[in-house]
């Protein structure tokens, strides 16, 4: 809905393109005796029919190399029981063959191939307890933040791409150092960060006057204006960054994504936690902080054990989109002026929040972009969702 500085009004969440289908939850639903009796997986009531369970190898296989949806293994549970039923496969015998498939194909991304046993079992039971569930989660990261792929991320006033082997290379604006090549001289063209060379870089973050890079090893590099917001509150920040520096405070936590907004910075842990910097006094992003506080403060409040896959931050406000066995949801916190929040008001947010809107459209939301003031949601059937002020047209055509 578009606004400007003078409509009275607060807006709501508006979607365009095409009508949303209803979305299969990963949970295995439960289907009569008569359909599952028809599916003679035993091969004990035909002759001739094709035994799955004499072959449970080949079929661990075929479900594994063929990348199955966590959806299309919860449907096989809930269809036949041979896929239900214990496998007895290492590592646990215990597990079914749709739970090994799932497991098996954890074990292929790179975020989860480092975890140790120990904090593969903890992210399994913050997922909710299943293998399907932890590859949804981490299939859904992949997805809204291209990690391992290509990106180009435009900030402020300069501009981050990423190749696919991980090098740098970096343009634009750098009054504060933040394209990281040791100077504060401009560049109008793509220019390789050469003291990353090395490290490989799976993630970046532009905002204003500063840059954030995360390795594939879970450290993350800083550079730009002094450390993760005070540069806001007058004197302090007055430091130039102007090369790559290791951010030693994280350096206990394994980082996949940082988001910058104005007065803070946000990071995601591998686990699906949510950090933050600066900005939490007054308990305004759901901790007690100073302004210049540069240690990293977990988000309290709701997404405390619900793992989020993608963070956004924009002028003074964070979404999250959570992962959570009913579905994919979105929470915002910060401030809530021109609307941007999402919950029909202009109210500020402590703690994370729940945006209820997507459920009353029947939308899952894959894909979150924060603005300053506005901000985006792609839907997993490709309907895009606006909201916050929207003047110049800023929220797109709606109906």
């Amino acid at each position: 809905m578009a606004m400007d500085s003078t409509t009275s009004g607060t807006p709501t969440i508006q979607y365009h393109n095409i009508t949303d289908q209803p979305v299969t939850a990963i949970v295995a639903v439960p289907v009569s005796t008569y359909q599952r009796n028809q599916r003679h997986c035993f091969g004990n009531s035909i002759p001739g029919e094709f035994p799955l369970s004499a072959n449970p190898s080949i079929v661990l296989h075929v479900l594994t190399t063929c990348n199955l949806d966590p959806q299309d293994l919860a449907k096989l549970e809930a269809t036949c029981s041979f896929f239900r039923q214990p496998a007895s496969f290492a590592p646990d015998h215990e597990l079914s063959m749709s739970e090994l498939a799932a497991l098996d194909m954890c074990q292929k991304r790179a975020i989860f191939k480092p975890m140790t046993p120990e904090e593969r079992q903890d992210l399994k039971q913050r997922c909710g307890g299943s293998w399907k569930l932890v590859l949804r989660f981490l299939l859904a990261g992949e997805a809204c933040c291209r990690r391992e792929k290509p990106q180009a991320i435009a900030g402020p006033g300069h501009s981050i791409a990423v190749t696919s082997n991980g090098v740098v290379y970096s343009f634009g604006s750098n009054s504060s150092g933040q394209l990281g090549h040791g100077t504060t001289e401009e560049e109008w063209r793509p220019r390789l960060i050469r003291s990353l060379l090395g490290i490989r870089i799976i993630q970046a973050a532009a905002g204003p006057g500063r840059t954030m890079l995360i390795s594939d090893a879970g450290e993350v590099y800083a550079f730009g204006k002094d450390s993760f917001g005070e540069v806001e509150y007058g004197g302090q920040g007055t430091k130039t960054v102007a090369t790559p520096q290791l951010v030693e405070s994280l350096k206990n936590i394994f980082v996949v994504q940082a988001a910058i907004g104005n007065f803070f910075t946000a990071v995601l842990s591998r686990e699906g936690r949510v950090y933050t910097f600066s900005w939490g006094n007054d308990g305004r992003l759901g901790h007690q902080a100073e302004p210049n506080d540069v240690e990293p403060h977990p988000l309290l409040g709701a997404l405390e054990n619900i793992p989020v896959v993608q963070i956004a931050a924009g002028y003074c406000y964070l979404l999250a989109l959570a992962c959570q066995p009913s579905g994919m949801s979105v929470y915002s916190v910060g401030c809530g002026l021109g609307g941007k929040l999402g919950h029909g008001s202009r109210t500020d947010e402590k703690y994370p929040r729940l945006i209820e809107q997507f459920q009353l459209l029947n939308l899952q939301p894959m894909v979150v972009a924060a603005g300053a003031w506005h901000a985006a949601v792609v839907g997993r059937d490709g309907r895009v969702c606006t909201w916050g002020w929207g003047r110049y047209g800023m929220l797109g055509p709606w109906k």
